[in-house]
Order: C-alpha cells, then structure tokens, then sequence
C-alpha cells in the first residue's frame, strides 16, 4: 500500500512526470495513474485491444489522437457511433467546427444555422457538404459493391479518405476494423436509406458484422479494453469478450456513476459479475471527463512505449 505524496509543481515539469505524480495523489488522479499502468499492461502482454467511444468525442480535438493510436498500432479494434463517421469524413473533407459555449444562446444558434455539442458548434452547412460528399463516395463503391456488411463499408470509404488524422483513413491503411452497430442512428443512416431508395439491390448488413463483431477475438487471445463513455460502443466490446472468455485488462474514462444502473455508469467491477471481464483481471475506472484524462492517460503510456522502442508507426 503506497504512502499519499504532495503533488507540487516544478519548472519545466513535463505531462509524464505530472501524471506519474497523480498516482500517489488519491482519488481518481490514483486511478489515472492505475490506468497507465493497466494499458502498458496490455500492450505488453501482446492483447488484442478494443479501443471504443461515442461521437462526441470525435466532435472535439480528439479526433486525431485516435486516428494516430491506430497508426501507432496501439489498438486493435475499433467500435464507436455513428456520429463519429460523419464527423470523420466532414473533417476529412475540409470541415471545420468551431469551439462556442455552454451557456450559448441556443435559438439564436439554430437561426444561424449552428448546432451545439457542449460547447462545440457544428454548422448545418458540413451536414450538407456531407451529404454531398458521401453520395458521391456511395457511388463509387456502388459501382464495385452492392451488399456490404457494416464494417466492409466503413473500410471501404477510409479508403477514400487522404488525411492522416482520419480514424477511417488510418483504420483502412493499418487493417483495423470500425465496427458501428448503430450505423443507421444518425444523419450517415438517413443517407444510406436515401441511397438504397434508388438502388434497391443495395444492403448493408448489421447482423453479419455482429458476427463480425464477435468473431475479432477469440478465446485464447489475451484481450484489452479502453472504453471512453459508454452505451453501444462499450456494451457490444464487452459482450464480444464475454462470449470470448472475459477481458484480461480494462480501462473505462466516464462521467456517469454507477447509481443510476446505466451501462456508461458500470464499473469495471461490476463486469466481472457478468463475466464480461475476469476475476483476476488487471482493470480501471476512472470517473472524469474523456477530453482532459484521456490524454493525460494515454500521453504518458506513449511516452514510456517510446522509450522502449515498443511503438510502431504504420
């Protein structure tokens, strides 16, 4: 049991030492510390690791950052929201979102034709360039391809996308697959039921990419989780190593507490009553928000790969 230890500042400390610091804070700066060490952990061990979360993450600056963990060959498999789709593609494409306020004048917002996520404002006018966008790169594929399980599509239009701080683009180039369950539950599911109205022998199959889903893994593979927020994206990981023995590591980021029984609140403990993670499992619940921990987190994890020369840049 570690003794707690003052965290106190120092010229020019650097974002490793700092988090390395918080480990013996207490509280949830100890979990992020737990963290670290869990997803060196997994690396290390040689997991197949699932990185999942939910589109609102890919609104904000993190975009990027989970593109270059694909292109660092930190994570294995991808399973996220549809959201994040869209907005990968509008960024792709040259979109820009802007950061507004949480206390903005919504009405005024939606006259202005401005969308708000938090305090990040996305303009009706990317959500028309999409459709643009995508109805074109539909066709293309359509051309080559008229039935496609989820994941198939996905991998397909990364491969239309030139931008290196693409999650598509990057998931494409280093052969990890996207997997969204929900696919039809945002503006990209409008436009693909738009699409199949003109070409009716068009399909996309979210069964066969559940078997797809569960099929990323197996049962004597060591396997890892980093699950940031919760619902569709985490429960679908979970229940894929559930059905393949249990996760050996897990590391959940959330807001949401365990109080109101909700699968974004659930604990890494209380997956173990399911199975989904094992009992002696190396595992971390840190209660925050995913834009500051997450690259606090991860940034110290990268730092100490990289001094061991366990990064690879795909």
């Amino acid at each position: 049991m570690q003794k707690i230890k003052d965290l106190k500042w120092e010229p020019g400390i650097t974002v490793n030492d700092f988090v390395r610091g918080l480990t013996s804070v207490g509280f949830q700066g100890t979990e992020a510390g737990k963290a670290v060490d869990v997803i060196l952990k997994m690396k290390k061990s040689g997991s197949k690791i699932f990185l999942t979360f939910t589109s609102n993450m890919v609104t904000s600056g993190l975009r990027g950052l989970f593109a270059q963990l694909i292109k660092l060959k930190l994570v294995d498999v991808i399973i996220t929201t549809v959201g994040s789709v869209e907005e990968d593609i509008m960024r792709a494409k040259g979109e820009s979102f802007l950061v507004s306020s949480f206390y903005s004048d919504d009405l005024s917002l939606h006259e202005r034709g401005m969308n708000r996520v938090g305090n990040i404002l996305v303009p009706n006018e990317s959500y028309c360039n999409f459709e643009d966008e995508i109805n074109v790169i539909l066709d293309e594929i359509y051309k080559k391809q008229q039935k496609f399980a989820v994941s198939e599509l996905l991998r397909e239009i990364g491969s239309k996308l030139n931008d290196e701080d693409s999650i598509l683009y990057q998931a494409y180039k280093n052969n990890v697959p996207v997997f969204c369950p929900a696919i039809t539950d945002g503006a990209f599911g409008f436009h693909l039921y738009l699409f199949q109205q003109k070409h009716n022998d068009f399909s996309v199959d979210i069964i066969k990419d559940f078997e797809n889903i569960l099929f990323s893994t197996s049962y004597d593979e060591k396997k890892g989780l980093i699950a940031l927020g919760g619902g569709v994206s985490k429960h679908h990981a979970l229940l894929a190593n559930l059905l393949n023995g249990g996760l050996d590591y897990a590391v959940y980021i959330t807001t949401e507490h365990q109080s109101s029984g909700s699968m974004s609140g659930a604990t890494t403990q209380e997956a173990k009553s399911w199975g989904k993670i094992k009992d002696d499992s190396d595992a971390a619940t840190i209660h925050g928000e995913v834009s500051i921990i997450f690259p606090l987190v991860i940034f110290r994890v990268l730092e100490s790969l990289n001094k061991e020369n366990l990064l690879k840049n795909g």
